[in-house]
């Protein structure tokens, strides 16, 4: 069996190293000069550093196990534990730790963020009328919570926390698609009322509760919950590509898929037929590369949205002065910052604060905001450094800038908005029929290294039965 993936991200080489030691022959295409996609680690003086995700879930079981059956255990590296920031009305404050992203069960952990009126939204939340939660559909996260909290618990927390995960606010994403745990929750509550009516605040109080159960169960010494590989996502997508056995492609631009008697050509590609192709590749490069093989599909996948953005990688020559913390999150609707965010780097990551000086990341850019693509890097730079003395007061020039990597993400993520459960549950139900075409990807998995892993062996474990 001929097998050809398109896209040498971590979709597309977990995919190829899960069809090792089957009789397939795996080619794998990447359009650009290197592998890993949106993981990216950069040659920083000091040592290997990410310049796109950072960091994983850890009590994602399944993504452990799989490190460590690549031989990559040593490798992980816990976080300082420091507590995060967020810039709101020109002061840095204290994220909140309760709540589910961002969206509080009771007003105690958002007082010091929110007016007393919002505080008594949310505490009085659970004696108003609630609202229906769909069976089969979703809401959107923004509308949801400012129906039931007010603007400011959106404005100033939840969409800060959002935007550094999906490079969108709150406003732009549904609930199913990115809190599929409080979508559950509700699920659970609105299949024990009668008119399917539930409330915010009960469910994210039961969460809490959960979390908290959970945590106590746990054994000491299970470690922290996000963990990261010290010499970078690097050790990462070398040892799948290493690993897999695969022919690797760079700059290999395939720009159509083509049914021939016996299977499928690629234009771009090997002169070979293959005869399984599987996507790996951002939706609407899909939805592009499926016109002439499975139409149907190329015309849903064409509505998923991407969300640009850009993050700045500086090296300080010290420390001195910047925040014991491990970063801050921006408010939508700043006015006196451009950035989203700081990762205060070697703060976070006590392997990276052990080569002395600080490592800072600014990142830049949600959706519908082409900051990504209209800003120079000198003035991406400036404004990072600029932001970063206003936020802090650590002056970034004065402190000995002795190394910059700007880092554009040109559709790094889709939009997870409250249509996009039911668009990958239509593209896999037409993908069905359509033979000898697989799809993956952080569209078609989720958010997050641990779910892209767990999507891409699921299709690769497919064609090897």
């Amino acid at each position: 069996m001929k097998i050809a993936i398109i896209g040498a991200g971590l979709a597309g080489l977990t995919a190829a190293y899960e069809l090792r030691g089957t009789d397939a022959k795996v080619d794998v295409y990447e359009a650009t000069d290197r592998i890993g996609g949106k993981l990216h680690t950069v040659a920083f003086e000091g040592g290997p550093t990410d310049m796109g995700a950072e960091a994983f879930m850890a009590r994602r079981q399944d993504a452990v196990d799989f490190f460590t059956e690549l031989g990559l255990k040593d490798s992980l590296v816990e976080p300082s534990g420091l507590r995060s920031l967020v810039w709101v009305d020109g002061q840095a404050r204290q994220l909140p730790t309760a709540g589910i992203m961002g969206i509080p069960g009771r007003s105690e952990s958002v007082a010091h963020l929110v007016s007393d009126e919002t505080a008594k939204l949310i505490d009085e939340e659970s004696s108003r009328p609630g609202f229906s939660w769909p069976e089969e559909g979703d809401l959107n996260v923004g509308a949801l919570v400012r129906e039931r909290y007010g603007d400011e618990v959106v404005d100033n927390i939840v969409s800060a926390l959002l935007g550094g995960v999906y490079s969108c606010t709150a406003d732009d994403l549904g609930v199913r698609a990115t809190i599929p745990q409080l979508a559950a929750e509700f699920d659970r509550l609105a299949a024990e009322s009668e008119d399917r009516t539930v409330h915010l605040s009960t469910a994210v109080q039961n969460l809490e509760e959960q979390q908290a159960k959970k945590r106590k169960e746990l054994p000491t010494g299970h470690g922290a919950v996000f963990n990261a590989f010290r010499d970078g996502y690097q050790e990462v997508y070398e040892a799948l590509a290493e690993k897999s056995g695969a022919d690797i492609y760079i700059d290999a631009f395939i720009s159509a898929i083509e049914r021939v008697e016996a299977g499928f050509r690629l234009k771009g590609g090997q002169d070979t037929v293959y005869d399984h192709v599987i996507l790996a590749v951002p939706a609407p490069t899909a939805a592009l590369l499926l016109k002439q093989v499975a139409p149907e599909v190329s015309t849903t996948l064409s509505g998923v949205k991407l969300a640009n953005s850009v993050v700045v990688g500086m090296r300080f020559a010290t420390d001195e002065g910047l925040p014991e913390n491990s970063g801050v999150l921006v408010a939508t609707g700043a006015a006196d910052v451009k950035t989203k965010a700081f990762t205060f780097s070697s703060r976070k990551w006590p392997h990276l604060a052990e080569r002395g000086g600080a490592l800072v990341r600014a990142s830049f850019g949600r959706f519908g905001d082409d900051i990504a693509i209209r800003a120079d890097e000198d003035d991406l730079v400036d404004w990072a450094l600029d932001d970063l003395a206003t936020i802090t007061g650590f002056d970034g020039r004065e402190a000995g800038l002795e190394e910059i990597y700007v880092q554009r993400w040109f559709g790094g993520l889709p939009r997870f908005d409250e249509g996009h459960v039911q668009v990958v549950a239509d593209v896999d139900k037409q993908l069905a029929d359509v033979d000898g075409i697989s799809a993956t990807g952080a569209w078609a998995g989720g958010v997050g290294v641990p779910a892209v892993i767990a999507h891409a062996r699921k299709v690769a474990q497919a064609l090897a039965r």
